[in-house]
């Protein structure tokens, strides 16, 4: 918690100018923070929002590349909340007077404890409370949207970061976009090909911890009869219990494709006049693990 800001009229010294000579509508005042990571750096892009004694959030933006957020707002008090991911966040009493210029100065988020890790041992995807789903953009009109509907993977928990381990196998035939027509082109030689790579398969080759509960797993994937790297940008979102008792472990994952890194030729379909989706894909995992049977 931090109280009431410091009220001050601007006085145009350096670095202040622009403040000083900024022109508030009557009965605003101007409000500024600058959100620092626990070793000084700008936390950019930092959610900082005020809200209204009624609950009305009445600003909100993401701090700029120097940390900072700056807004007028009309005279009143006020409740801040700072956050990024991986840092607890801040909340607290601000009060704006007319005319006045609010500074709090630099406020420093500390990290976040990360989340428990599941125990070590072999955890399976519950496909039931799972999803791996797709979005990419049909050229030039409106987004696709799909998913894979037959999918199984393990996620092996090791007593340190380097003996962690995932493989996960897809059924490259369970496309499904809601629309059969397509469906059954995207299971065609054009795309997929499904008759002859059945699969679309992932294997780990590194956990990289990124700070809270963000983390990086990077391994080879195959796809079309072509083995690719890829990095998942993944969430941990922590352990829970099911409704049986069951112990729970839930993340969210996304990373981006180039269907011609897996030789998925788009232009020669265009050049025969076959609208297909984009070249890039931004494939998207709702994942929870429950420990492996057996």
């Amino acid at each position: 918690m931090f109280g009431l800001g410091t009220k001050n009229r601007v006085s145009g010294g350096r670095g202040r100018t622009a403040l000083a000579e900024a022109v508030l509508p009557d009965g605003a005042g101007l409000f500024s923070c600058r959100v620092l990571d626990p070793v000084g750096e700008p936390l950019a892009g930092a959610e900082c929002s005020l809200t209204d004694a009624r609950g009305r959030k009445v600003a909100t933006a993401g701090a700029d590349p120097f940390g900072s957020f700056v807004v007028s707002v009309a005279e009143g008090e006020y409740r801040l909340a700072v956050g990024s991911e991986g840092y607890t966040p801040h909340r607290g009493d601000v009060l704006v007077r007319d005319g006045e210029h609010t500074d709090l100065g630099a406020l420093t988020l500390q990290a976040a404890a990360p989340p428990a890790l599941p125990s070590p041992g072999d955890w399976e995807i519950d496909p039931t409370h799972s999803s791996i789903a797709f979005t990419a953009r049909h050229i030039g009109l409106a987004r696709v949207h799909g998913r894979f509907n037959t999918f199984a993977g393990v996620v092996r928990i090791g007593e340190r970061v380097e003996d962690f381990a995932m493989h996960v196998l897809i059924d490259a035939a369970s496309i499904d976009t809601n629309v059969r027509m397509r469906d059954d082109h995207l299971r065609s030689a054009d795309f997929l090909d499904v008759g002859a790579y059945p699969t679309l398969e992932f294997y780990s080759e590194r956990f990289a911890h990124r700070g809270g509960g963000r983390w990086g797993v990077t391994g080879a994937l195959s796809l079309h009869g072509v083995t690719r790297t890829v990095t998942l940008d993944v969430d941990y979102l922590g352990l829970g219990n099911g409704m049986e008792g069951e112990q729970r472990a839930a993340c969210r994952a996304t990373t981006e494709l180039h269907r011609d890194d897996y030789t998925v030729s788009w232009q020669t379909m265009l050049a025969r006049g076959i609208a297909v989706v984009g070249p890039s894909i931004t494939i998207e995992l709702d994942v929870q693990v429950i420990p492996k049977q057996g």
